[in-house]
């Protein structure tokens, strides 16, 4: 593999986002939230070879993270349902900044910043009325500026569009309340979709999967630099069926559902954790830790071009070739020609690998 900071240079040489703030911690590649052997929950910069550049603690177990386009800064979020979002200073290691939820509601996990870096934006539960949110917050000072209607149930992952104007929301349809945990209270009439929304909450479209699909919740999703969403699905239905787990959907059109044959989708367990489009836009892949799988798909044609056997993989983001993945085992891997493990840290990955930078 080439070196990390060839790897940085070339990144910069295709315009992505700007490294800015994050040199002054060595410029990691990704972010990702781990369980360590003393019993903490810690997010963690990783390089594009797998090593651990540092850590930084969590109250609770982490879920994902945000990262800033500018400043050496991240947002960590706790696992759903939790309240607390913690803004850390990753030159530092100093907390300077926590979020918590609004009453009567909860935090889904994930969130984004504007193009500029002004605003985050959070995925949030309303969960008296039943209903998502989008919470508003201004980054001067991480004051919540407001809300405003995902567009459905159960907003879980949110990206912004290559247009640096537009988020798109995965709303997974599923509601849920804290006195009943993560029990899910709609299975018969839920309605996943994607909502692409304005960054003043106006809906500008919104996709639904077939009705014989309804239950096929709309989890994580990923961009590509020319406006394709790639979305990743955990179906809630009849166990004996295994639907398709990956989507591609370009705004103004209908969905295109991706599925491996039978004998590979059978084993997965309906359950996809994380996606990525690789660095050239030509493949994408989900992770699949119930089926210990990690799929990968030729986009052009929708065809599976590889499947891996990985135990408990789910963080999942590009690299300059192929994929980085990492494993509730504490792997870090890459998928070049094969899948390959770069490193082994005495921690437990949790769900998500989050690349510091953005495709372009």
């Amino acid at each position: 593999m080439t070196s990390r900071r060839h790897f940085l240079a070339g990144l910069a040489a295709a315009s992505m986002t700007p490294l800015g703030g994050w040199a002054a911690v060595g410029a990691p590649d990704y972010l990702a939230a781990a369980l360590f052997p003393d019993g903490s929950y810690r997010l963690a910069g990783l390089s594009a070879e797998g090593d651990i550049l540092f850590t930084l603690p969590l109250p609770a177990r982490g879920h994902a993270a945000a990262a800033h386009p500018q400043r050496a800064q991240a947002v960590a979020f706790a696992r759903r349902p939790g309240t607390f979002a913690l803004v850390i200073d990753c030159a530092t290691g100093a907390q300077t900044a926590r979020l918590d939820a609004p009453e009567d509601r909860h935090f889904y996990g994930h969130g984004v910043f504007s193009a500029d870096g002004a605003t985050l934006y959070t995925t949030e539960n309303d969960y008296e009325a039943g209903q998502g949110v989008i919470g508003v917050w201004n980054t001067g000072d991480y004051a919540r500026l407001g809300e405003f209607p995902s567009g459905g149930i159960g907003p879980h992952d949110m990206r912004l569009m290559p247009d640096g104007q537009t988020l798109v929301v995965a709303n997974g349809g599923i509601e849920t309340h804290p006195e009943t945990g993560r029990t899910k209270l709609n299975l018969p009439v839920m309605r996943p979709n994607l909502t692409y929304l304005d960054h003043s909450g106006a809906v500008i479209e919104q996709m639904e999967l077939p009705r014989a699909l309804h239950r096929n919740s709309i989890r994580h999703l990923a961009v590509r630099p020319d406006g394709l969403v790639a979305f990743a699905l955990q179906w809630q239905g009849d166990k004996t069926r295994h639907p398709p787990l990956l989507g591609l959907h370009r705004p103004g059109t209908a969905p295109r559902l991706l599925t491996a044959p039978e004998r590979e989708q059978s084993t997965l367990q309906g359950y996809a954790g994380s996606i990525a489009f690789a660095s050239d836009g030509k493949t994408v892949a989900i992770t699949c830790p119930r089926g210990n799988a990690l799929h990968q798909f030729d986009v052009e044609t929708g065809n599976l071009t590889a499947a891996y056997s990985l135990t408990d993989v789910c963080g999942i983001g590009s690299a300059e070739q192929g994929f980085v993945f990492t494993t509730g085992t504490g792997a870090v891997g890459e998928i070049t020609e094969g899948a390959h493990i770069m490193a082994r840290a005495k921690c437990h990955w949790d769900n998500h690998l989050i690349p510091i930078r953005t495709l372009a």
